[in-house]
C-alpha cells in the first residue's frame, strides 16, 4: 500500500486541526494560480466604462493565465498568497479539522452519523469558518484582483492591504461580504466534507477499495466536482462583492441582481472551469495529504509516547 497506513488509535481533535490547516497550504501553494484565473474571469465584465476598456481581456483558464504572465509578469499568479496562506491556516483548520468533532457532537458520541448531522455539522464549521478567517478572505481577493494597469497597484503588500482597507473603509471594510461568504461556505463545506465522507464511506462499505490513496483521490475529486457545481453563482457574487469599491453594490443581493440585469443569469458561472480546475486539484491534494498528516502524526506521536 501506497503511503502511511491506518493508526490503531484514532487522530485527536488537535492532529485533525493542524492537519488540516497544513495540508490546505499545501494545496494552496500548488493550486493557487487557478484560484487567480477564477477570481480575474469572475470580476471580468463588473465594470464596462471607458477607463476600463483598456484592461486585459481574458478567455477561458489557461488563457488567463498566459495573459496574466505576459501582462503583468508570472509572479502576478501568485497576488495575494501570503493572505491565501493565512487564511487556508486559520480558516482550513476550523471547517474542516473540527468537522468530525461537531459531526460527533451533533450525534451525541454515536459512531453511525445520518445525513442531517453531517450538514449540520459542515454549516457550523463553515460558518465558524468564515467568523475567524474573514479579513484574510477580503485581502486575498483584492489582491488576486488587481492588477498592475496603469495608476499604480491598490495595495503594496499584505500588511498593507490590512492597514488600507481598515484606514479607509473602517474595520467593517475587512468584514466585507461576510453574508454572501457565510452561505458560501455553508455550501461548499456541506458539499465537500459531506460528499467526501459519503463516497468514501460507500467506498468502504462496499470494498470497493481499501481505506487508502486511490480511496481519498476518488472521494475528493467527487467533492471537488459537486461542491463547484452548487457553490459557482454564491462563488462569484461573493467575489464581486468583496472586491467592489465602497458603495457600488448595495449589498450582497444587490450584487447578484445587478449581475443578472446587466449580464444575464449566465455571469454566475464565469470562471466555472478554472472553479472546477482548481477544487477538484484542490480537493485532490488538501484532502490526501490531510489523510496522510494524520497518520503520519499519529504514527510520530505513538513513537514518542512508545518506551524506549
Amino acid at each position: 500500500m501506497v503511503g502511511f497506513k491506518p493508526t490503531d488509535v484514532p487522530p485527536t481533535a488537535t492532529v485533525k486541526f493542524l492537519g488540516a490547516g497544513t495540508a490546505a497550504c499545501i494545496a494552496d501553494l500548488i493550486t493557487f494560480p487557478l484560484d487567480t484565473a477564477k477570481v480575474r474571469l469572475q470580476i471580468q465584465g463588473e465594470t464596462k466604462s471607458a477607463a476600463n476598456t483598456t484592461a486585459a481581456q481574458y478567455k477561458g483558464v489557461f488563457g488567463t493565465i498566459a495573459t496574466m504572465v505576459k501582462t503583468e509578469g508570472p509572479t502576478s499568479l501568485y497576488n495575494g498568497l501570503v493572505a491565501g496562506l493565512q487564511r487556508q491556516m486559520s480558516f482550513a483548520s476550523v471547517r474542516i479539522g473540527l468537522y468530525d468533532s461537531v459531526k460527533q457532537f451533533y450525534t451525541r458520541g454515536s459512531e453511525r452519523a445520518g445525513i442531517g448531522s453531517r450538514l449540520l455539522a459542515g454549516c457550523t464549521t463553515g460558518a465558524m469558518a468564515v467568523a475567524v478567517a474573514q479579513p484574510t478572505d477580503v485581502v486575498k481577493v483584492r489582491f488576486q484582483a488587481q492588477a498592475r494597469v496603469e495608476g499604480g497597484r491598490r495595495y503594496q503588500g499584505t500588511v498593507d492591504a490590512y492597514k488600507t482597507i481598515a484606514r479607509e473603509e473602517g474595520l467593517k471594510g475587512l468584514w466585507k461580504g461576510t453574508s454572501p461568504n457565510v452561505a458560501r461556505n455553508a455550501i461548499v463545506n456541506c458539499t465537500e466534507l459531506v460528499t467526501y465522507d459519503l463516497i468514501k464511506d460507500m467506498l468502504l462499505k462496499h470494498n470497493l477499495m481499501t481505506d487508502n490513496l486511490p480511496c481519498h483521490f476518488t472521494s475528493a475529486f467527487g467533492a471537488g466536482f459537486c461542491t463547484t457545481l452548487i457553490a459557482s453563482p454564491v462563488d462569484v457574487v461573493k467575489t464581486r462583492y468583496m472586491n467592489s469599491a465602497p458603495g457600488h453594490y448595495g449589498s450582497a443581493v444587490s450584487c447578484a441582481l445587478t449581475m443578472l440585469r446587466q449580464e444575464g443569469p449566465m455571469a454566475f458561472y464565469k470562471g466555472f472551469m478554472p472553479s472546477f480546475l482548481r477544487l477538484g486539484s484542490w480537493n485532490v491534494v488538501m484532502f490526501v495529504t490531510y489523510e496522510q498528516l494524520k497518520r503520519a502524526m499519529m504514527a510520530a506521536r505513538g513513537s514518542w509516547e512508545a518506551p524506549f
